[in-house]
């Protein structure tokens, strides 16, 4: 009989151990994995936030020379950019496709940053024929742009399509058998205050390169990413 107590004795302590230590033992393992995760979570923001240079031959990728004309019929070069952040698009005015929606997002920029002189945009025409200064004027007023720093260059023909097909590898092309007569990728180009391509990473941890004009939400990653490369120093 006293050896069956001993056994009621031990259970019973048993169970007074687990009703007050198991459940905190949960909890601690609940807060652990909770705050592992939260440290998790900032690593990743904090490693987005590291903006990367576009690497080609192990050597980050500059933006390329170029000459060319605005819509106030002005000469610009990729040295009028020295200094400032710039987001590069290519487009052209009579895009019945996706230039609208690009140019309303990049509008969106122009809304969040046209005050601050070290920001700027730059958006060349792949139908140069066609696109004069007089035409891109009038696209820009269209736009309701606010920005002077918002340039819509145009010029020669074969070296806009260089500088998108070689410069940036975003493709455009002639095509009469599509809309408009030209095709071409609606990406977004960030540039730092040294003429270097920057972007983030994507949520597996890959150089994102661009950004895609046509989405609202990439967009407004892009939005972060100015201002995390208007804070450089």
């Amino acid at each position: 009989m006293k050896k069956n107590y001993s056994y009621i004795g031990i259970a019973f302590i048993i169970l007074i151990f687990g009703i007050i230590f198991i459940p905190r033992i949960v909890n601690a393992v609940k807060e652990d994995a909770i705050i592992e995760k939260d440290r998790m979570n900032i690593e990743g923001k904090e490693r987005n936030r590291k903006l990367l240079y576009l690497e080609i031959n192990e050597k980050a990728r500059m933006v390329p020379e170029f000459i060319f004309t605005n819509q106030d019929s002005l000469e610009i070069t990729n040295a009028d950019f020295k200094g400032k952040v710039t987001v590069m698009e290519f487009f052209f005015t009579s895009c019945p496709t996706i230039c609208p929606v690009m140019n309303s997002n990049m509008r969106t920029l122009d809304e969040e940053f046209h005050k601050r002189d070290d920001f700027a945009i730059a958006s060349f025409s792949i139908d140069p024929k066609n696109d004069t200064p007089k035409v891109l004027k009038e696209y820009a007023e269209r736009y309701g742009v606010k920005s002077m720093n918002w340039h819509f260059l145009t010029g020669d023909l074969d070296k806009i399509h260089e500088l998108s097909n070689t410069g940036f590898n975003i493709f455009t092309g002639i095509n009469p058998e599509v809309a408009g007569g030209f095709e071409h990728q609606g990406y977004f180009a960030l540039i730092d205050k040294e003429g270097f391509i920057r972007s983030r990473r994507d949520n597996h941890g890959n150089p994102k390169i661009y950004y895609q004009g046509t989405d609202v939400d990439e967009v407004e990653m892009l939005k972060e990413d100015i201002k995390n490369l208007l804070e450089e120093e």
